[in-house]
């Protein structure tokens, strides 16, 4: 597949990398810390911003046993899930503001629905993708549902095995949807670089015939750096405004001055990367004054014998090219020439 799908406006084939600023669980809260989020990230240069949309209830179940005890290493250990989502969650209530504040200031804005009574509800705002998070490409029916809206959508492979991620593609197309966007995530958090594995961002994308691109969960810029160019073109990271503000997902998301940092370091990456291009450009033909040429390097005279002490091949460029020395070498000039001129046959 070519990276020809549009994200809302944005082109993926030609207007560079897609940059989400994930906001998860930072807002602690506060409508107020919601929209903030959304301004910091439109200033940091974040293409969109992703919200999470479910409630406790519609992620869990509210049950104290031991099985909806979070026991695994992470950052959470000892929590109750329910409790868990319960404080980190973004109220439904707030959706219509936050959806269109995002769109007064120019930034894209969808959301990653952990239920079908979070799509219904999101379609209300017409978002421009749908994400399914990593913990929910087992959820068939929530992908084939979500595809189903016809909207490019965004899955993180970070659990799956290789049949699941089958799987969520075939689903995908089986409702007429081949916008699909795969993601290469390590679900750790905050994940180590060697666990990373960024080659299978280009091996997805050709395996599975999608879009590929990278959700970063480790610290720092190097990993999306490194993705983008391995071909990622859509690049998602937690997002916080100002680490003091703590929160759920604090340890691992980026804030707003190492954020513009890595949006700067992933622009200038697409600089460097640049296209595949022989031709000579003004810049590259100005150079080529200064490469090698043939010269007279002794008077010659009409009739005189080339030979290698009286021609050179040496800098600047403006005399013959050096390719045809071997030719020239042994024959005899056609009129008189001085020392320093360009020879011209």
């Amino acid at each position: 597949m070519s990276n020809k799908m549009k994200i809302g406006t944005f082109d993926l084939s030609k207007d560079g990398t897609y940059i989400i600023a994930e906001m998860s669980a930072n807002h602690n809260g506060s409508l107020q810390i919601a929209l903030d989020t959304i301004k910091s990230a439109k200033e940091c240069g974040a293409n969109a911003i992703k919200l999470q949309t479910y409630t406790a209830d519609t992620i869990t179940l509210d049950c104290k046993s031991d099985d909806f005890k979070i026991d695994g290493g992470t950052l959470w250990d000892g929590q109750n899930l329910h409790s868990l989502y319960k404080k980190a969650y973004t109220p439904w209530e707030w959706h219509k503001e936050l959806f269109e504040y995002a769109r007064s200031i120019d930034i894209d804005i969808f959301s990653s629905p952990f239920d079908k009574t979070a799509v219904d509800f999101l379609e209300q705002f017409n978002p421009s993708a749908y994400k399914i998070a990593s913990f929910e490409i087992t959820d068939y029916e929530l992908i084939r549902y979500t595809a189903s809206k016809g909207k490019p959508i965004i899955i993180s492979t970070g659990i799956a095995y290789e049949d699941e991620i089958q799987d969520a593609v075939d689903i995908c197309k089986g409702v007429g949807n081949e916008q699909i966007i795969l993601l290469k995530c390590t679900s750790a958090y905050p994940a180590p670089l060697e666990d990373a594995n960024l080659n299978m961002i280009p091996h997805i994308a050709t395996k599975y015939d999608v879009v590929s691109g990278f959700s970063d969960h480790t610290i720092g810029a190097i990993a999306p750096v490194v993705a983008v160019t391995l071909g990622a073109k859509v690049i998602e990271k937690h997002f916080i405004i100002d680490k003091s503000i703590g929160g759920e997902d604090c340890e691992f998301s980026m804030d707003a001055k190492n954020f513009k940092d890595m949006v700067n370091k992933i622009r200038d990456t697409e600089k460097l990367l640049g296209l595949i291009d022989y031709s000579m450009n003004e810049n590259k033909q100005k150079s080529r004054n200064y490469c090698r040429s043939l010269y007279i390097s002794q008077d010659i005279k009409k009739g005189e014998i080339y030979t290698e002490n009286n021609i050179k091949s040496i800098r600047p460029g403006y005399g013959l090219h050096p390719k045809y020395l071997s030719k020239i070498l042994g024959t005899k000039s056609t009129k008189d020439y001085q020392f320093g001129d360009r020879l011209e046959i």
